[in-house]
């Protein structure tokens, strides 16, 4: 495995640069599946595309009948500029690849390259190229567009670059690794009216003021503290003078949890607390949430042993850990309500060269990219012995 993934590393560097290039968000990636498609074609890998939107499935036949196995990476950059100065900065006002998923395509695509070339597995390789991770749900955008009937993999997995951990280490969790996540928006309403005269309306932003407050004491008195839950307002927006009550206040917002049962149970809170902040503020309230809210990233045990077997079996043996949960999402979740499976983490190397996760400074560490590609090709044929 080593003389083939290290000699295919330069061109794999160029694609990633390439590739950050060129970010697309969520839904627009019509240049990236182009690109993802031209590469497999090369590799003489069969490619479906338009599955779901712009996700597509490579198909690699292994060497004698078998079952089913789905490799994935995500393809969607942020709705962001991008600050670096180095030249595969992005090209593109208003996207940047600031989450790593050009890494993880690149990823996918040496493993490509290295599972059709050597074929050491009975059975298939059905390599997910997902779009819409940040947005839109593009896992279940794939699941309602028939993947697992046309690709029926008995098991997937994935992978996702973490920084603050050294470069190509290895994490694979045992149970929850990453949050399941909604969002919501909430808007309060009322007649308005001068600030001297508050008895003659009601006070939308006196209403969101009350629904910030109480939704923190919510989840510290509605969640079992040994659960880990969270919600954030991230926007307030109400108000252009300070001697008028406006007529509008609008939030917006996540709520997070390790179980879909906190999930639904941070949803009615969040209606609750909603309407009863009106109440006391004179408001009425509009609420809204996500259509596609993403379920919690959750490894089952068989097959995150099968990600740690294939650790093991790379060359300079990494160091492999059982990690903490965060709180951050990934739709990867989607897959897993359907389909066993195991994400694991790799380490990107300190924050303070490589930028953290969403800012504008972040950049994916080239270094790490043959370790992902070995431990997606020997994930693959761990689980397909």
């Amino acid at each position: 495995m080593t003389d083939i993934v290290e000699d295919a590393l330069p061109r794999l560097i160029a694609m990633r640069h390439d590739l950050h290039r060129h970010p697309e968000i969520s839904r627009e990636e019509a240049w990236t599946s182009v690109f993802v498609a031209e590469r497999l074609t090369e590799m003489g890998i069969p490619v479906h595309t338009g599955v779901g939107g712009y996700g597509m499935v490579g198909v690699v036949e292994g060497s004698g009948e078998g079952p089913g196995v789905a490799l994935r990476a995500d393809m969607d950059a942020l709705a962001m500029d991008e600050h670096n100065s180095f030249d595969h900065r992005s090209q593109i006002p208003g996207a940047m690849h600031a989450c790593g998923h050009d890494g993880h395509m690149t990823m996918l695509l040496g493993a490509a390259s290295y599972l059709s070339l050597t074929r050491r597995f009975r059975g298939t390789v059905y390599l997910v190229f997902q779009p819409a991770e940040e947005r839109y749900g593009g896992a279940q955008l794939m699941l309602d567009a028939g993947l697992l009937e046309r690709f029926p993999a008995r098991n997937i997995f994935g992978l996702h670059n973490w920084p603050d951990v050294p470069a190509g280490e290895v994490i694979v969790h045992d149970g929850p690794v990453m949050a399941g996540a909604g969002e919501f928006t909430l808007k309060f309403k009322a007649p308005g009216g001068h600030a001297a005269m508050p008895h003659m309306t009601g006070d939308p932003v006196l209403a969101g003021s009350h629904f910030v407050t109480g939704i923190q004491q919510a989840v510290g008195r509605a969640v079992n503290p040994l659960e880990a839950a969270v919600v954030t307002v991230g926007s307030f927006q109400g108000g252009f003078a300070q001697n008028v009550i406006s007529r509008e206040a609008t939030l917006a917002g996540t709520f997070r949890g390790l179980r879909s049962d906190i999930l639904a149970l941070l949803k009615a809170r969040v209606e609750e607390i909603a309407q009863s902040a009106a109440r006391i503020a004179s408001t009425e309230v509009e609420i809204g949430f996500d259509d596609l809210p993403s379920p919690p990233v959750v490894n089952t045990p068989a097959e995150a042993e099968i990600m740690r077997r294939a650790a093991r079996t790379l060359p300079g043996s990494p160091a492999l850990h059982i990690g903490v949960p965060t709180m951050a999402g990934d739709d990867f979740g989607a897959f897993l309500e359907h389909l066993p499976g195991a994400y694991a983490w790799i380490g990107n190397g300190p924050s303070d060269r490589n930028g953290r996760l969403h800012q504008p400074d972040y950049d994916f560490n080239d270094a790490i990219i043959g370790t992902g590609v070995r431990l997606l090709s020997a994930t693959a044929e761990q689980a397909l012995l």
